[in-house]
């Protein structure tokens, strides 16, 4: 089963960190995702920019509008992502938690929804 693992957390965390401290970050992170990969658990895994880079798009009444950053203002951010293969939740659990970023955030873990057999 495919479970999407969310890595929440707060950028002042990341901007309080010596440069060395991010690289020992970086370096675990890319360790990390190397093992799942030969695990077999990877599908695929991506960092997200900055939340000030983001923009969110709504439809109303057939009417689109863009707003200049995130929709919530909360101190949490979503900073990235990692599609997992697990045989069930308590695997995709104990995989989330190998995460380096769950030392300082944390990681939601949320099962795909298969739209039938063509999913």
């Amino acid at each position: 089963m495919k479970y999407l693992c969310q890595v929440w957390f707060d950028g002042a965390t990341l901007d309080a960190m010596t440069n060395e401290e991010k690289a020992e970050l970086d370096a675990n992170s890319l360790n990390y995702d190397r093992d799942l990969v030969k695990s077999g658990h990877m599908i695929v895994a991506q960092a997200l920019q900055s939340p000030k880079s983001a923009v969110t798009v709504r439809v109303r009444r057939g009417e689109m509008s863009v707003t200049d950053g995130p929709f919530a203002e909360t101190k949490e951010a979503l900073g990235g992502f990692i599609l997992i293969e697990a045989k069930d939740l308590n695997e995709a659990i104990r995989i989330a938690a190998g995460i380096p970023l769950a030392k300082l955030g944390a990681i939601e873990v949320r099962p795909i929804h298969s739209f039938g057999e063509h999913a």
